[in-house]
């Protein structure tokens, strides 16, 4: 009996190993897309190159995760009818967003609004036949979207939130979040090590990193960190693999925007130089606006691995993701081992030729 136990516990242990370490069907990373879009939209794209797909969002109403209305539904709706073309496709909710977790401090420092909101959760993957849930609470300890409330108990309850999705909805679903890729985050919002004992894998934010309230230029999604700029997808990285977070549980982000400021000197091309935030670029806009003849210059910062571009009558600086530094994240993602790439939001990109083709190219070999 002893013998049988101890292969039985081995036979266990292989098992787990491999459900662990493999990225997805094949063993190749997963495509993870955020949807911010409506019914239809999805329609337009090739969800073939894609793993997982992310509604985007609903929200508390009370305790429990809520979807405010019929479109939000029908939206859903149509994310799992994507399945007749990609019956691989795992389709999850999520809770939050920037600036729509106003009340999740509160809610999740009790064992009651806790319990009541991973009961919602298992309705609603139920009744849209989802795979999982995706947790974008910005921030758990410190501060993220203005006037939301935060206190430094949220590290700790956000750690007993995840264990009782967990507990409520079983090993088969999918637990992930999303994480501010920025060093204060890494060190403040999350027990790591307890929190991803529960957590499928990560969405790492490793964009924004310089945002609408930057005062200095620099790269928003940065695959690595420079003397100047030490926020990066690497840097998110190696943080996390050095408290002992497998790599087969971290996912890179990506963004499939750009940002864009103003009142910046034509000095080292607008990097790294004082200006005050403008707007924010979809991706499928680029090659209409950030053109030759509009004045803007493109650059590539070698060291960082990203795009950038500047347009000196103007005083115009942007900052973007493209083609060739996707492509470059994905190859880390393959080469680190990581779970996956993700991005925010597939309706940003191009219906074709988009960087969601970039990622699928560098996955396939093509």
């Amino acid at each position: 009996m002893n013998q049988i136990s101890f292969l039985s516990v081995i036979l266990a242990l292989i098992t787990l190993a491999n459900s662990a370490n493999a990225q997805t069907k094949n063993n190749k990373p997963a495509v993870i897309a955020y949807y911010a879009g409506g019914p239809s939209t999805i329609d337009s794209f090739n969800v073939k190159q894609i793993t997982h797909i992310i509604f985007s969002f609903g929200h508390l109403k009370g305790n429990r995760l809520y979807i405010s209305n019929a479109r939000d539904t029908l939206t859903i709706q149509n994310l799992v009818a994507q399945k007749t073309k990609n019956p691989d496709l795992k389709v999850m909710l999520s809770l939050g967003g920037w600036g729509g977790c106003k009340d999740c401090s509160e809610v999740f420092s009790t064992k009651k609004g806790r319990r009541e909101f991973a009961t919602s959760v298992k309705e609603l993957l139920d009744y849209f036949n989802a795979e999982g849930i995706d947790l974008d609470w910005e921030y758990p300890a410190i501060e993220g979207y203005p006037g939301h409330a935060y206190k430094p108990e949220d590290k700790q309850n956000f750690t007993a939130l995840v264990k009782k999705l967990r507990k409520k909805l079983g090993k088969d679903k999918l637990i992930s979040f999303a994480a501010g890729g920025f060093t204060t985050f890494l060190e403040q919002s999350v027990e790591w090590k307890k929190v991803m004992k529960y957590a499928s894998f990560v969405n790492l934010m490793t964009y924004d990193l310089t945002n609408g309230y930057s005062t200095i230029t620099g790269h928003h999604t940065p695959l690595y960190s420079s003397q100047s700029q030490k926020e990066s997808g690497d840097n998110a990285i190696q943080y996390l693999l050095s408290q002992g977070i497998p790599s087969n549980k971290l996912v890179l982000g990506a963004a499939f925007y750009g940002r864009v400021f103003d009142s910046v000197q034509n000095i080292n091309n607008g990097l790294f130089q004082p200006c005050k935030f403008k707007s924010y670029l979809p991706s499928r806009y680029f090659d209409s606006t950030l053109t030759e003849s509009d004045g803007y210059t493109y650059y590539w910062d070698d060291m960082a691995k990203a795009p950038y571009y500047y347009n000196a009558a103007t005083q115009t600086f942007v900052t973007v993701e493209d083609k060739k530094s996707i492509a470059l994240k994905t190859r880390y993602a393959i080469t680190n081992k990581l779970f996956g790439i993700m991005f925010w939001q597939l309706t940003e990109d191009k219906f074709q030729d988009g960087l969601l083709q970039s990622i699928h190219n560098i996955i396939s070999g093509e």
